[in-house]
């Protein structure tokens, strides 16, 4: 063998070796990112920006004047921030403490929960008027707990079609599943 090709095979292994050396001394570790969920929508509504700006996903449908939001508060987070609640009551009576505290004429039904598939849910109603809009505005608040995650989902309308669209805001709100 040529001295040539000698030295071309020695420096290649050589320089393979140190690549595989240099690559093994750092250690990786693997991380999530994201959250995939599922949820249905009705085919009168469309995917949007613009509602919320920490919205995970935003539907509308701007003729009908309904809208739908979903929250994700990943429970890991939550605790890296020193967050924890002890269930989804407690999430929930948070959350509805703060929401639209401050608007007139602010109404709120008791919460009802449920457990289905081992995902719990929380739905209650909560109006108000927007002096802004000049019109009474209708929320279903749902709140979905997964082993991992919270997901807020508010769903809203004008109140005056409130009878028209919250069986539809309750179909979505149950539809949420990891």
């Amino acid at each position: 063998m040529p001295i040539k090709n000698l030295f071309l095979i020695v420096a290649t292994t050589a320089a393979l070796s140190f690549t595989v050396l240099t690559m093994g001394q750092t250690k990786f570790n693997q991380q999530k990112a994201g959250n995939v969920f599922d949820i249905d929508i009705p085919d009168y509504m469309t995917r949007t920006v613009g509602l919320n700006d920490v919205a995970t996903v935003q539907y509308k449908n701007s003729v009908k004047d309904i809208y739908t939001i979903v929250i994700e508060d990943s429970k890991e987070e939550l605790a890296i921030a020193d967050i924890f609640y002890a269930s989804l009551k407690e999430f929930q009576e948070e959350f509805e403490k703060d929401f639209i505290k401050d608007e007139k004429k602010r109404t709120s039904s008791t919460p009802i929960f449920t457990t289905k598939n081992n995902i719990n849910y929380v739905e209650y109603d909560v109006s108000y008027y927007d002096e802004e809009l000049q019109i009474e505005v209708y929320y279903l608040i749902g709140i979905v707990e997964t082993k991992s995650h919270f997901y807020k989902v508010l769903s809203w309308t004008n109140l005056a079609n409130k009878d028209k669209f919250k069986a539809d805001f309750q179909k979505i709100l149950y539809s949420v599943k990891q």
